[in-house]
Parts: structure tokens; sequence; C-alpha cells
């Protein structure tokens, strides 16, 4: 269970470094006969600042947050087998020839690509980049973020490798210079079919293929700590393994999945999706704006990138920001009595990626829209929940008419597993039994791919059935069904109204 790690006498852990776009923290797990232990060393915050005009990651302060979790390992770490990190997707640092970070890191919020899609599209069409990368086209991808550095003339002269977030902690944490295939999957610019870079697309745009570093597999061990920082921190030469660096292929690897389940990753963006063992390709696929990407030991994760909790979140930031600080718990038990299903969101819309007031801007739609609009939080709140659960249910029947395969329930994992209301909702609005937890799937899912890289499980299938004995989950079950239909094919002409 999570909890506070057990001592047991030469035991042999694992670290995970899990860096989301909002909060970091490093934790060491293992795994026993008949109990997963797992204690959180450090936690600290991780948000962009504007900085050389642009919003920029801290990458400093994330060092500090990875070290202070590193020094505070029980017995100076003397049992840990190996340390892996896991980050968001697409944001990359530029690295000059002495393997020094030029400049701090770029945020995907940041404005830049504005405009640049069809520019890119330009050059190469939708449809090819499509067939070549798998990719759903999303402004923030890596490939958009390149051109649109190159275009604003920002490109660095020094400029000799490029590294995504987790590579760069990972030549931090051993010298080395290194990518993985899950977090290349994110960037539009790797084949959805080799899991390699794909020449041809960096050719087309004149983008320079000779600074991306070597992929590697989910799995493999690419070094061993610095001796700086074995020092500086008291601790041993623990192996660097690089795990499914994408958080999201984390945390499908620790989530407990039934045969023709669907997962949903929920936190700042909710990520819906099934696992398949090759890429869908097809133009259905392409029309539907649904997403391939990597995951663990070459499988296929279909999916489709929402805009998740971030829309709630920001509210929650204006509304502190104004004088009412709304916790959870205040929060749940006021939009239970909030109208219900009375208006809805559309939350992929571009108008809620950044606005610099989220409640005005989801006010400013349902009016634009001809609905309701809430006179207070917790209606408000309502209203994005009941739109985000209504947007999972519109992407699962979307997969389920790509791939002809029913799906039968949903497994929501991550930090958005603890929402008791999004998880009744989500139930309602698909019509589908769903289980919630574990909220820790991308800590879990790092840690599995070490423990596999070690030999203490043989393949992920033991390490799921594994977690699935020994880490609760929730079940819902849907209600309401007669005006959940209704209001699926309200929500549903709202999406073909504004386009989705």
């Amino acid at each position: 269970m999570e909890g506070k790690l057990q001592t047991e006498k030469r035991t042999r852990d694992y670290i995970a470094v899990d860096l989301g776009a909002g909060s970091g923290r490093v934790v060491v797990g293992r795994f026993g006969e008949a109990h997963v232990d797992f204690e959180e060393l450090h936690r600290f915050s991780n948000n962009p600042r504007h900085h050389d005009g642009h919003e920029r990651w801290n990458v400093g302060e994330l060092l500090d947050g990875i070290r202070a979790g590193l020094a505070a390992l029980p017995d100076g770490g003397r049992d840990v087998i190996s340390i892996g990190v896991d980050t968001w997707g697409v944001d990359y640092g530029l690295l000059d020839t002495r393997k020094r970070l030029i400049e701090d890191p770029i945020c995907y919020r940041d404005s830049r690509t504005d405009g640049i899609v069809e520019y890119v599209h330009r050059l190469i069409s939708r449809d090819e980049l499509f067939r070549i990368t798998g990719l759903q086209t999303l402004p923030l991808n890596t490939i958009y973020q390149l051109v649109a550095q190159r275009e604003a003339r920002e490109w660095p002269p020094t400029v000799a490798h490029l590294l995504m977030m987790p590579d760069i902690v990972h030549h931090y944490l051993c010298g080395e210079l290194a990518g993985e295939q899950t977090m290349a999957s994110t960037t539009q610019l790797a084949s959805a079919t080799t899991r390699e870079w794909a020449p041809e697309v960096f050719e087309r745009l004149g983008l320079p293929f000779e600074v991306m570093p070597p992929l590697m597999k989910p799995g493999s061990a690419i070094g061993k700590l610095r001796s700086d920082l074995q020092r500086t921190l008291g601790v041993p030469p623990i192996g660097v393994v690089v795990p499914a660096t994408h958080d999201t292929a984390s945390a499908v690897v620790g989530a407990p999945l039934q045969n023709d389940w669907a997962y949903i990753s929920s936190g700042t963006w909710s990520l819906v999706g099934v696992e398949t063992r090759e890429p869908l390709l097809t133009e259905a696929v392409a029309r539907e704006n649904l997403t391939n990407e990597g995951g663990f030991d070459g499988t296929n994760r279909l999916c489709n990138n929402i805009m998740g909790l971030w829309i709630l979140e920001s509210c929650r930031r204006v509304w502190a920001d104004n004088g009412t600080l709304i916790d959870y718990q205040t929060l749940a038990e006021e939009l239970r009595a909030a109208p219900a299903r009375r208006a809805f969101i559309v939350p992929d819309m571009p108008r809620f990626f950044n606005p610099s007031n989220m409640p005005d801007e989801v006010r400013g739609f349902l009016r634009d829209s001809g609905q309701e609009v809430p006179d207070d939080p917790a209606w408000l709140a309502r209203v994005i929940l009941e739109s985000l659960a209504l947007r999972y249910g519109s992407i699962i029947r979307r997969i389920e008419r790509v791939t002809g395969r029913a799906i039968g329930g949903i497994q929501i994992i991550g930090g958005g597993a603890q929402n008791s209301f999004l998880n009744q909702a989500t139930a309602d609005a698909t019509n589908r039994v769903v289980q919630a937890g574990p909220v820790e799937a991308t800590a879990f899912g790092n840690l599995m791919v070490q423990a596999i890289a070690d030999g203490r499980f043989t393949d992920v299938t033991e390490a799921r059935k594994f977690l699935a004995r020994h880490v609760p989950v929730i079940h819902s079950e849907p209600s309401e069904q007669m005006e959940w239909a209704e209001a699926r094919e309200r929500y549903a002409q709202l999406e073909t109204e504004f386009g989705f």
C-alpha cells in the first residue's frame, strides 16, 4: 500500500523522479512478496516563470528539488538499485558543445507557436505528417515549438545537443546524452512505426537532425550516478535506468488494466485511450484527431489529449487571487448541490488553453453559445467537470469506431482519480463502469519498469497483476441514464457546432 517505507533487511529499492507541470517529487519504492512499499521523500513546486521574453521552466530549481529528495534517502540509499525520471511531454532544452544547458527550456503554454501550425503544414501536409508520426495536431507539440524558435531567430549559435525534459535530468544524474522512445513519440518528430527519429521530417522542415540524441527503449540502463553527486549527497553509485519517461506512458504501465478497458490518465491534462500492439495510421484515426504514442515494451497508446483539470485549477487560482480560496473538500460538497447538466463547454477549445482569467473565459463561452451562465464558483465547477466527463465519452466512442472494439469499462489513474465527483460523472456520461486508482500510477509505472529491468518482474503483465492485488481502487457504476442521454445529445451538438 501507499505509505511509509518499511524497513527490511537488504532489500532492493528503486527511485522514481516524477516531474509534472505543477509539481515534482522524488519517491522510493519497493515491491515485496505480498506488498508495495512507497515513500515520498520530497515534493516541490514546478511552475514556469516569465524570463527573456518567454514562459520558461526553472531547471535549477527542479534539480535542487531532486537533490533534496536524494539527500533524504533512508540509510543513505544503500539498498537502492536504480533511479529513473519521467516528465510531461513535448518540452526540450538545448545544450552547447560542452554539454551545458544554454537556457532554461520554454514552456509549452508559451505563445510562441501562435500561427505556426499552418506554416508547418505548408511545408509538410497534415496528412503526410500523420502517416509518418501518427500524432494528432497540437500547437504545443515539439515540432511546432522548434519551427517557432527557428522562425523567431532565437536558435542559439552554440547548440550542439537537444534533450527532452527527462533526458536533461538523466544527463545531470549520470552525464549521458540519451533520449527515450515514449517521450520521442510526443514530439511529432519520430516515426510511429520504428519509434526512431524521422529524418524526412527534419529535412522537409529544415531542422537540425544532428542535434537529436539516440533513442533508448524503456528499461535501458544508461549509467551510474555521477561521482560528485555521490560524494555530495552521501549515496552509493546508483544505476540510472530510463523508465517510460513520458509520464502518461509510465502511468499506463502502472494502471491495472482489464482486457478491453480504456484508461484515463487524469490530471492537468486528461489522456483518454487504449493500448494496442501497433499504431493505427488510418484516415479514420486522423479524421478523429486521435494520436498514437509509444508505450512500454513496444506497445502503442491510441489516445486523445484533453484539456483536463487545468481548467478547474486555473479557475481556483483566479478565485484565490480574488480572495476566495476554495479547498477541494468544500468545493466537492458545494458542487453536488449545484444545478446538474444545465450548461456545457467544449474543454479542448483553444480559448481555454491559457487565458488570463479562466472563469471569465468559461462564462464568455457559455454566453456566446446561448447557455445559462453560472453565478457562483460551485456551479461553474460543476459545468467544467460535467463537460470534461462528456468529452471523455465522446473520445471513448471515437476510439470504438476506429478500432471496431467495444470498451467495457474505464480505469482512471493519476491525481484526478481522487476527484470522486468527476469519477461518478465519467461513469454516468460514458455509461460504463469506472475504477479509479491508483492515484500514484505514474510513480508506480516508473518504479515497475525499473523493477522489470532488475528482474523483479518478468514482464508488465506480471507487474500489473501484482499491483492490482495490492493497491485498492474505487468503483463507480453509471446512474441517471435518461438524464445523461439527453446531456450527451446536447453536448454532441456543441462539439459539432464548434468543429470538434
